[in-house]
Formats: C-alpha cells, sequence, structure tokens
C-alpha cells in the first residue's frame, strides 16, 4: 500500500508546508492554509495522461531549432482571436476565468459549434448533457453542423481514457475545478488536484500538439481560484468581466505567451448568446440629443484598437463635513491627483465638494490619454456648463498642470473623425511631422490645462 501522509497547501500560492502556519512565507497571506492528504506513488502508479515515452528529450542547439511558427487555430469569434494574438496556437493551453453566469461557457460553446474542420472533445463536470443540448440548439437556433463530441465526467483518468479513443484536435474542460485524481485523497478543486490535473493536461498539450481550453472559477476577490501555479502552468489567463445584469461582456487577456496582454475584446449578451462589438466606441457614447454638464467625450487605445469613451463627473457641494471621492472605473488615486492639479495650477477649490466620476459602459480604463477628459468632465459639472458634443479630446496631464503627449495620435484622431466628431483637442507637440492636410477634423492644439478650459468655456 502507497504511504499517506499530512501537508498544509497555502490555497493561494500552493506552498507546501509541514505544519499549520498563519502567514505564507511566499506569498505573504494570512490564514490560507489547508490540510491535505498526499498519497505517495511509485512513476508506475501516475495517474493521468501518459504518451508511453521511455527515453528523455535530448538537448538540441538553439541555432538548430526550425524557427517556422506553427499556424494558429483561426476561431470564429474575431474578438477571441485578437485577445488571443491571433488565434490558438497547437499545443497551448489556455484558462478562461469570470464571475457564474457571466456567460464563460457561452463564449466557448458558441465558437465549438461554429468549427467545421476539427474534432471538439468538450469535457464538462457541472452540467449533463441535456442541458449542453439544450444551450446548443439556443446558440445555434437548432442548426448544429459539427464534429463536435460531448462528455460529462470529472474523473482524470476517465477524460484521458476518452481522449485516447476520440483523438480530438482540440479539447475543452469547463471546469478544471470539478476534475480530480482519483490517486489522490483530497477533494475535487483542492490546491493539489488543481495543481496535479492542470499538469497532466500541460503534459498531453505539449507532447500530442493539441490545444486545451481550460475553464476556471474565481473566488470572492476575483482572481483565479485555485493555487497561483496554475496561472503559471497555463500558455495564457483570459478573464471575463462585466456585470451579468447587464447585458455586455469584457474579455481581457492576464497573460499570454502568444501575444499581446493590453488586448481587448467587447461582447454583448443576448438570448442567442453572444455578440461581437465591432466598433465599442458607438456602444460607449450616449445618444441623447440633450447637452449636459459634466460629460466630456475621450479617446482611448487598448492594444491596438482605439476608441471614444464618455468620461461622466458629478460635482455637488459637501453635505457633511468631509468631502466624498467616489470612482467607478477609473483609477482613484489618479482622480486625487487630478483634483489636486485643478486646484494647486488653475485655481478651482474643490476641496469642499464632493466628486463623483463614472466611466461610461462599466469599462476599466488605465491609459493616461483619458486625464484630459476627466478633468474637463469634473469642471463642466462644476461650473454647471456643457461641453459642445462635437468635441472629445485626448491628453495626458502632467502635475504642473501641462498637457503630454499621448501615443498613437494618429488612430486616435482617425477614430474621432470615422465617427462624426468635428474637433478634437490634443496636446501642442503631439503632431510633429503629422500631414493634417487631408483630415476633416479641426485640430485645437494646448499646452496647458487652462488653455483647454478657455476653450471650451470662453
Amino acid at each position: 500500500m502507497p504511504k499517506s501522509k499530512t501537508t498544509y497547501f497555502c490555497s493561494n500560492c500552493g506552498t507546501e508546508s509541514p505544519k499549520w502556519i498563519g502567514k505564507c512565507p511566499n506569498c505573504g497571506e494570512w490564514n490560507t492554509f489547508v490540510e491535505e492528504k498526499v498519497v505517495e506513488k511509485s512513476a508506475k502508479q501516475q495517474a493521468g495522461y501518459n504518451s508511453g515515452k521511455t527515453e528523455p528529450s535530448a538537448p538540441v542547439k538553439i541555432s538548430d531549432i526550425n524557427a517556422e511558427s506553427q499556424p494558429r487555430i483561426t476561431l470564429p469569434s474575431g474578438e477571441l482571436n485578437r485577445v488571443l494574438g491571433g488565434g490558438l496556437v497547437p499545443g497551448s493551453i489556455i484558462l478562461i476565468g469570470g464571475e457564474p453566469g457571466i456567460g464563460k461557457s457561452t463564449l466557448v460553446l458558441q465558437n465549438v459549434l461554429r468549427i467545421r474542420s476539427r474534432k471538439i472533445l468538450y469535457v464538462s463536470g457541472e452540467e449533463s448533457p441535456q442541458q449542453l443540448k439544450m444551450r446548443a440548439d439556443r446558440i445555434a437556433g437548432g442548426k448544429i453542423d459539427c464534429e463536435c463530441y460531448i462528455i460529462c465526467e470529472t474523473s482524470l483518468d476517465a477524460i484521458f481514457k476518452s481522449i485516447k479513443q476520440c483523438e480530438p484536435n482540440i479539447v475543452i474542460i469547463d471546469s478544471i475545478q470539478t476534475i480530480a485524481n482519483e490517486e489522490l485523497e483530497s477533494a475535487a478543486g483542492s490546491v493539489s488536484q488543481v495543481r496535479e490535473c492542470a499538469a497532466q493536461f500541460l503534459k498531453f498539450a505539449k507532447e500530442t500538439n493539441t490545444p486545451v481550453i481550460l475553464i476556471g472559477h474565481i473566488n470572492k476577490e476575483g482572481s483565479i481560484a485555485g493555487p497561483k501555479v496554475l496561472e503559471h502552468i497555463v500558455d495564457a489567463v483570459l478573464q471575463f468581466e462585466g456585470d451579468r445584469h447587464y447585458m455586455y461582456r469584457i474579455l481581457r487577456s492576464i497573460k499570454n505567451r502568444f501575444g499581446s496582454t493590453s488586448e481587448m475584446g467587447i461582447y454583448e449578451m443576448n438570448q442567442y448568446g453572444l455578440r461581437e462589438v465591432t466598433n465599442p466606441s458607438e456602444m460607449l457614447l450616449s445618444q441623447s440629443d440633450e447637452q449636459l454638464s459634466g460629460v466630456a467625450i475621450g479617446v482611448t487605445v487598448e492594444g491596438v484598437r482605439p476608441f471614444l469613451i464618455e468620461a461622466q463627473a458629478l460635482v455637488s457641494t459637501a453635505a457633511y463635513g468631509t468631502a466624498q471621492r467616489s470612482v467607478t472605473g477609473f483609477d482613484g488615486k489618479r482622480m486625487n491627483m487630478l483634483l489636486a492639479v485643478l486646484e494647486k495650477r488653475v485655481g478651482f477649490k474643490l476641496a469642499q465638494k464632493d466628486v463623483f466620476l463614472n466611466i461610461a459602459g462599466g469599462l476599466k480604463v488605465n491609459d493616461p490619454a483619458l486625464d484630459l477628459a476627466v478633468i474637463c468632465a469634473i469642471l463642466s459639472s462644476n461650473v454647471d456648463m456643457p461641453v459642445h458634443k462635437g468635441i472629445c479630446m485626448s491628453g495626458e496631464v502632467g502635475l504642473s498642470g501641462e498637457i503630454r503627449q499621448v501615443t498613437r495620435i494618429e488612430q486616435r484622431i482617425s477614430e474621432a473623425e470615422k465617427l462624426g466628431f468635428t474637433e478634437m483637442i490634443i496636446p501642442k507637440y503631439n503632431i510633429k511631422g503629422m500631414h493634417t492636410e487631408k483630415l476633416k477634423i479641426k485640430l485645437i492644439e494646448v499646452s496647458k490645462v487652462e488653455d483647454a478650459f478657455r476653450y471650451l468655456f470662453s
């Protein structure tokens, strides 16, 4: 009989300890160690995928390696392809996480049903085949024409037996927290189970050159559930964000070994699944005909995609002694810095006023080029004067009140012109060497914050 021992694992990073300790020495989190029984096994007793290889791999000189890139598997969803960096890389392992009900399984199943030339194995540990068929009929409208096989199983050994029998080109695991290795005594979803099962799927993906997509749960803090080593094992981590009570969903890349992590995909949830939003600017701008104060349009860039976004601000006299600062979709510390610039450099007294800031559409924006739109929205609400609807802006605000240059200004200008804006406020030295003769949009160059205010409100 194999020997068993009791070990403590950190549920945050997977650090192993022979005894319980309050603070993890690796990640610094408190009260994260959980007790689990570990069975020592020999190599012959190891469960999971076994390719039959007995000889170790020989080292290869880097100059002798064929550098030809492998052709990516193009998925039906253009937004998903963009976030992945151009498609699914053969032999890669992808982790998709998000809140319950956000649409992770719908996103994967919707793409699977539209792939015609590849055999796909969908492993579900949470739903029955009848439930998956009902969802597939709803997404595909009753017309399913693909080579997709469904298996509802939570045993790691049974899954690999089905994989050897089916020989799929793509494997979907929904979800990794429900899969269990029967050789381990701990329950499914524990640190050791998640780590061992993910390692076995990684071995399978690399040795057979078959891409594997894992769907994962998240914890109450919003990060991927399970040990941190799970995110280190996989090649890409995609986060599906958005409030499930609203229709828009955002797909971000947290980690990507084959592409940029600054790309973003936007979807709209409807009764037939997820619809791609190809022009997010129209979604993020309000369609109201009435001009209201406290609203300014900024041009931001996520990855290589520019789009216009609406910054909304409300400034009112503080009803209590301490003024409130509330921010949604923007960095709260950066907003406090911009308020200090307004008070120190421009002379607007906002210390005794409540300031509420919201980025429309539910997005979280980190682009510093939105600074100018934020302070213009705040000042517009403070003086109760609207910004003209045909004006947009882009510029980073420095601590001395200067408007600093931003990147990819040509793409920002062309996006604003395409959506029908007539004027755009940009940093003064940002268009050096740029040909502006053919532009239909009027460019207003400013070097300081007060220059922009004087043009908007004088």
